[in-house]
Order: C-alpha cells, then structure tokens, then sequence
C-alpha cells in the first residue's frame, strides 16, 4: 500500500515543478524519469554489494550515475548540464534494457533553471525504493492525479470504475486481454490483479471503500499482496504474453511501459499504434477488451481505412465499432462511451447501435454525469459487449447508477451508498443466466431488462432506458388528470428589437436568465403595453406559473417560477394559468418544482443541440388533483418548511465576518501589496485540462458553485492564468460584481477575463485574512464608491488597488482567521437545516403522488 511518506515526497515533487511545468501530465512524466533514473542507480548499487556487477549505468554511462549527479560539491548549472544530457544519451545506452530505452526515447528537461532542477532532485533521491513493487505503489499515485489529455477528449478512468469493469467482465487466465487506448495501462493492470486475485489461495475479500477515502487512493496494492500461487510458471508467462494494449501518444506509451514494469511485467506488450487509421493489426482479436477511448475527434474528424463496418469519422463510434470487431465468438468488452453513442440520430450513431444491439450488445450502464469531475462533467455510459450473450439472449440489460461511492462535486469526496457492488452483483447473475439461454427476468431494483425487438422498433435503436419504461400505475388517494384540463397554456415571444420605444417601459420581459428563484419580481429588460399588443408575447398576472421549455439550462434543471406581478416572457418559455376553481397556482409550482427529475427524463427530445420539451407534453402532463381544501393544507404545510428554508438563507446572505481593527495597524492600498491580474478570453466547454472559472462560478457568499463546470486545454494564453491555492478571484462585473472568491482546490483551473486576480506576498498577508475583510461592510462601502459604469458596474483592476485596508501582524491576521472560520462553521449548519427541509417540502409532495405502485395494465 501507498505510505504517506511517499505520497508527501510525490506532492512535493510536484509543488517544486508547478511553476516551470505548470501541466499535470508533464509533471508525472519529469517525476517518472527521475524516478526510474535513480531506481536503476539503486539496483546497480544492490547487485554490487551483493558481489554482483553494475547492469546500467557502465563504460561511458558510468559518469551519470544518480550516486554522481547528486553528489555534494555538484553545483546547480553542472546538475543540470549533465542531467539534461544523460536523458538524452540513456536512450543510446546497450545497457539498458530495450523496456528502459523506450522509456527514455525524447526525454528531455522542459526547463533551463539550476535551482528548480536542484530542489526537484533532491526530492527524488529521497526515494530509495531497491524493488519494483513499492514504487510501483508510488508511480500508481503518481497517475492518480494525471488529469485529463484534453487535445485528445481523453480523460483518465477513475480506479474504482475501472475495477468494477473489469469485474464484470471477469477476465480469465487463459484469455488475451487488449487496450486499444490504453493510456497509462490502468485497466490492463487491474485486468491483472483479478487474475491474480482469482487464482490465489485465499484470496482477500473484495475491498471497500471506507467513508471519505479518494478514489485515486482506492486499490493500490502491489500485486504481489494478490500471489497468485495457483498460477504455475506455464500460466504466468501465457499472461505475460496475454496482456496487450496501443495507444497513439507516445508519451502514454511511455507512462504504460513504466506502469506494467513496475507491477512486475519484465516485457510489457504496450505498442505505439494508430488504432484507427492502421490497419496493421488488424487481423489481432481478444478474448477481453477493456477501453475508456477518446471522446474528441481532430477537425475535420478521422480519416480511418475502409475495414470498419460502420462508415464515420468520429472518434468514439470507430473506437465502439473496432472494439466490436476485434471480440473472439465468446469476447466480452466493457467500454465507456459518451451520451452520443446512447442516442445520436445521425446515420453512423444508428447503424453502430443496430450492430451492437443485434449481434453484441449485453448491458448499458448509466453513470452519473460528475464521474469525471473536477476534469469533466460529461455524461458518460458503460457499454458491456458479450457476444455470447448477444447470441443467446432477446434482451438487453439497463442499469442507472446515481451513487458510485463519491459526491459528484469538484473535490469527489467519499459518501455511503454506493450503487456499484449491486450492479456488479445482478449484473453479473443475469449475465450468467443469460449465457445459458435464459435472461428473460432481472431481479435488480437499479436495472431492467429490454428486448432487443423493443429496442429495434422505431429503427432509431435508441439506448435510453427511459424510452422504454412501462407505463407505472399508481395507487392514489386522488385522481390524476392531464395538465391540459386545469390549466390554461400561454406562449411568449420578444418584440421587435427594432423598435427602441418597445423596450422603454414597466412592465417585465420575462427570459431564462430571469429564471434564477420560486417568485420572480423583477427582471432585467421592461416593455411597454404597445410592445406586449404588437408581439407574440402573452401578458400574464400575479401567481401564473412560468416554465423554461426551451434552453440549454433543461441539460441540468427545469426551471419554474411564479410571477410576483403582471410581467410578459419570451418564446422559450411557457405560461401555466390554473383553473381557480380546481387547482391552486402554489399547489401546481410545487407539483412541477418537485417532479422536475422526471419532467426532464420523460419531456425533453433526445438527440438536439438545444434542449427543448416534446409537442404538447405539458397539456398531456398527468398529476394528482386533491380537492381544493386538501391542496391548501399540503400548500401551508410547504410554507411552513419554506420559511425556515428562507430564515436559514437569509443566515447565509447576511452574515459578514467582522474584524475589529487596532488603529495601531498600518493602513495600505491594495496596489501597495500585490498587482491585479486579468484572466483570459476562452470558448469553455464540457472537455479540457483545467476548470475554466467564470464569474457566474462565484456565488453570493463569495463561493465557487460546484454545478455546470467548463473546462478549457492548457495552452499557453491559458497557462498564465493557472491558479494556485490561496489565490482570490474578484468579479469585475455582473451579478456578483465585486465578490471575492478564495481558490482552495487541488485540481487544475484557470479564470476568465471579467475576473481579476489578486496573490499576495505570503509573509504579508494570509489570503483568508483578505478574504474576510472582502466580505465585510466596510469593503462594499469602498468597492460601491470605487465601480464605474451604469446598469451594468464595472470594476477594474485600477480601482481595485485604491482599496484600502489594516494590515496587522501576519500572525494577528492567523488568529483573527481562526476565529472566523468557527463563526463560519456555525454559519455553514444552516445549509444542512436547508438540505433536511427541501427533503421535507419534497416528501409532502411525495405523499401526494402515492407510494403504492403496481404494474400498469
């Protein structure tokens, strides 16, 4: 297992190269040389002393030795001319063996610094690991932080999904195992590890993950804890030779070799290939494939060759299709696969789905859309290809997984109730039954069997379960009616733009934006009375509930609303006026507020850029109609709830640290201290290196929101604006204009042009110390007088550094710190008390839909 010790040296390694590699995968591929530089040193120095002869480093070589570099008395810009010349000849050394070679072919020094390079060294010769084994614990820590290859759409698998792949496939050891993407060789290795595990004496129980542990820490035994001892010498070689895998990247390639050495695989069978545009290997089948392929294909997508049996040039569907090819008659495959695979409509997307469902398809497991997190928040599906199943099963199994055993934020915390080890256990039965001719039932309250008739209907083969749910009956105290008959359905549009006076009224235009609380009062654009008669919009009243039918918003949350007042909306939004003497509007706001998971499952089209509801959903929309006196009760109950929700936010809105200043402290302007700086300009998307912070990413309390991240590649522009823990985030504009934001993550991000950067001197000023003072009055007092700009404040980064603060002792500003964040702890209880009343207001709701359900006729 990982020791803290080596954990820390790595997190070390890593703090010293951030400000010359500021990109993750270079890091590890800097720490990855050096460490397998010394490791040779070690060994030739173990085969000494036990009266052997030095292997590596002999000859001409012998003046590189790690013993030498780091010598006392070596001087830095020595270090450093010898290091950066030994990487380069090691790949000439005969010494070493070819594995060692590949890993040194175009190793260089990114940097020219003596002193960085003298820190970063002297770290690594801290390690003193003489065997594999226990670096390889290390070096499997080390590609747990390896982020994302952006400019590939590739994304490194958490460890804990990658186990639960590959025990479902169950790999054996007789079997060839094949990575056509292979990356850092994560699913070969743990493909490995099962085969060990499986044919050990006394195997261990499957481990659990203890509340709050990281995925990347998650199974990181050598191993050798797994001996493997029913394998003879015969199956260990066959294994050896079994285990394959290519990837494009010669760095990837790179880190496999290093990665399967270390896990004791003295001849890796690790290739630098083109999976997609070489037909090579084509001919090469497996028994197991295993892949998380890249997601982004290059502009103009990929020119592969003619032998695939689905004609496109995107990535993920030649990867599938490949994938599909290349499985034995009794192959089994899991794949992860992006959401366009499940349902696209383009031509390529359908025929992929028609092979698969016809002649591979077993399983498709759902994962929850932060999986990826903080890299990506894509939506992201396992695929389970098993040939045999296909052949001898008319179904299909769906599996959703809501909880993989980790929040879905940014930071992906350990929580309870992990959905994995039931998937794993009834998929795993209903693919043992399936095998032998039967699979027609699954037993399993997170999946469901589909035949593949059903799925082959519409000709679309759409892979979203939600397609294909029965129709659920439910025992209900009241009667549902469709949502057509209570309520009346109004349309909206937008006046001419052409028309200056349209827009210089009272009465609110009401657009998605505006759509940010239950009751809107206010919005940010007004039109008059003549602009409402000459448009499409409708004029609604008091209490009519508005809904977004239209937006890219509905990929996340369906918004609704009540309107405070007399206001109009635009064409992406619906208005809902109950019948007053049937329904009641607060009673229907709840209804839609609480069923909104399922409104968006069942209402939004499949397949389109912008989300947008199905023709007449909402007049067909059935709900449970109480009588009137019944929906007042439930209506007070929520309110009830509601008010203790608002009293709590209002806790969190309000409270404002307070520092009681000692006029002996000095007062300093900020440009004094520290220089602001501008973020850069970027087209954010779901894929990228690094979160891309905006200034909609700050909250009210001064917070990052850990909803809808967007991530941008580390180019260059981008590297300059890589921020490090402690640094503060203003906004310059906007909502949260003039709110200040303390950067605390560990992973990769960079922040946008409307936010500026403030980063002190550390033995001035703590950044929680400014921070604090940010929030309190007498910061707003100044930031209000400083903005510039009319409807829209504007606050740069010249006014700024005229803000004016006492600057105590640093070790004043620590205590003061202190006593902050325990008002804050008492602060931050009453987002709990929110979380426990919004399940209440929710559970009244439940109450009214029924818990008693039986299968519809």
């Amino acid at each position: 297992m990982l020791d803290t010790d080596t954990k820390r040296r790595i997190d070390t390694c890593r703090d010293i190269l951030v400000g010359k590699v500021p990109d993750p995968k270079s890091q590890v591929e800097q720490i990855t040389v050096a460490l397998i530089y010394k490791f040779m040193d070690d060994m030739d120095l173990e085969a000494e002393e036990l009266g052997g002869e030095r292997r590596f480093f002999t000859k001409d070589y012998e003046r590189y030795r790690w013993a030498k570099l780091v010598a006392p008395g070596v001087s830095g810009q020595d270090m450093l001319n010898t290091y950066s010349e030994a990487l380069t000849k090691m790949v000439e050394n005969d010494g070493l063996p070819k594995l060692f070679r590949d890993i040194f072919r175009n190793a260089y020094l990114p940097y020219r610094d003596p002193e960085t390079l003298r820190s970063f060294l002297r770290e690594i010769n801290s390690f003193t690991y003489d065997h594999s084994e226990k670096l390889g614990d290390a070096f499997e820590y080390l590609l747990s932080v390896l982020g994302s290859q952006g400019d590939a759409g590739q994304f490194r698998t958490p460890r804990h999904i990658i186990d639960f792949m590959v025990e479902i496939i169950d790999p054996k050891k007789t079997e060839t195992i094949m990575d056509p993407a292979c990356g850092t060789a994560g699913f070969l290795i743990s493909a490995y590890k099962h085969i060990l595990k499986q044919n050990s004496t006394t195997a261990p129980s499957a481990s659990t993950m203890s509340e709050g542990e990281d995925a990347a820490e998650q199974a990181l035994e050598s191993p050798l804890r797994y001996p493997g001892d029913k394998l003879s010498q015969e199956d260990r070689l066959r294994l050896a030779n079994n285990i394959y895998g290519y990837d494009i990247s010669p760095d990837m390639v790179r880190l496999s070799l290093v990665n399967l050495y270390l896990h004791g695989f003295a001849d890796p069978k690790i290739e630098e290939y083109d999976t997609l545009t070489s037909e090579d290997k084509w001919q090469e089948m497996a028994d197991v494939i295993l892949a998380n392929p890249p997601f982004m294909s290059p502009k103009g997508g990929i020119k592969p060759h003619t032998r695939f049996q689905v004609q496109s040039k995107r990535s993920e569907v030649l990867f599938v299709d490949y994938i599909a090819e290349h499985l034995s008659p009794q192959g089994r495959a899991a794949i992860v696969v992006p959401e366009g695979i499940i349902f696209q409509s383009q031509s390529a997307y359908v025929a992929l789905r028609k092979m698969l469902v016809e002649n591979h398809l077993a399983a498709v497991i759902s994962l929850p859309a932060g999986v990826f997190n903080p890299y990506s928040g894509v939506k992201t599906s396992i695929l389970i290809l098993d040939r045999a199943v296909a052949k001898a099963s008319k179904q299909v199994a769906f599996f959703k997984i809501e909880n993989d055993g980790f929040a879905l934020g940014a930071q992906r915390k350990g929580v309870k109730g992990s959905n994995l080890p039931q998937v794993k256990a009834d998929l795993s039965a209903w693919l043992q039954d399936a095998r032998a001719g039967g699979g027609v039932e699954l037993h399993s309250p997170l999946g469901e069997a589909v035949a593949r008739t059903k799925l082959a209907e519409d000709g679309d083969f759409n892979l979203s379960v939600e397609r294909y749910k029965e129709k659920i009956a439910v025992k209900r105290a009241w009667p549902m009616v469709p949502l057509g008959d209570v309520t009346k359905r109004l349309s909206g549009g937008t006046p001419s733009k052409a028309n200056s006076a349209f827009w210089e009224g009272d009465i609110p235009w009401v657009s998605p934006k505006d759509m940010k609380s239950d009751v809107i009062f206010d919005t940010i654009d007004h039109v008059s009375r003549d602009a409402v008669a000459e448009s499409a919009t409708s004029l609604v009243q008091r209490d009519t509930i508005l809904c977004v039918v239209r937006s890219g918003i509905l990929q996340h949350s369906f918004p609704v609303a009540l309107a405070a007042r007399e206001m109009c909306f635009n064409q992406d939004l619906v208005a809902l006026v109950p019948e007053s003497d049937l329904l009641l509007p607060h009673f229907l706001f709840w209804n839609l507020k609480c069923r909104s998971k399922e409104i968006l499952a069942e209402g939004i089209k499949p397949g389109v850029t912008v989300q947008s509801f199905h023709s007449g959903y909402f007049k067909n929309f059935l709900m449970p109609l109480p009588p009137l006196e019944a929906q007042r009760e439930i209506v007070a109950e929520i309110k009830g709830y509601q008010r203790v929700i608002d009293g709590a936010r209002a806790v969190l809105e309000n409270y404002r640290p307070h520092i009681p200043v000692d006029p002996e402290w000095p007062v300093m302007e900020l440009g004094e201290i520290c220089t602001p700086e501008y973020g850069f300009t970027a087209s954010a998307e779901a894929e990228g290196q690094a979160r891309f912070i905006r200034i909609t990413d700050i909250s009210a309390d001064g917070m990052l929101r850990p909803d809808d991240p967007k991530f941008v590649d580390l180019t260059t522009d981008a590297e300059k604006s890589l921020l490090t823990q402690g640094d503060l985030l203003v906004a310059r504009t906007g909502a949260t204009f003039g709110k200040t934001m303390m950067f605390v993550e560990e992973y990769p991000a960079v922040f946008a042009s409307y936010l500026i950067r403030l980063r002190f001197p550390p033995n001035l000023v703590a950044p929680k110390f400014y921070w604090a003072f940010a929030q309190s009055s007498e910061y707003w007092s100044q930031a209000n007088s400083l903005m510039t700009g009319g409807g829209q404040p504007q606050f740069n980064g010249g006014a700024l550094k005229k803000i004016k603060f006492s600057v105590p002792p640093l070790d004043v500003q620590q205590a003061i710190v202190a006593e902050i964040e325990t008002e804050q702890a008492l602060v931050n209880g009453n987002r709990d008390l929110i979380s426990r009343f919004e399940k209440k207001i929710a559970a009244a709701i439940a109450r009214v839909w029924g818990e008693a359900k039986e299968a519809a006729e």
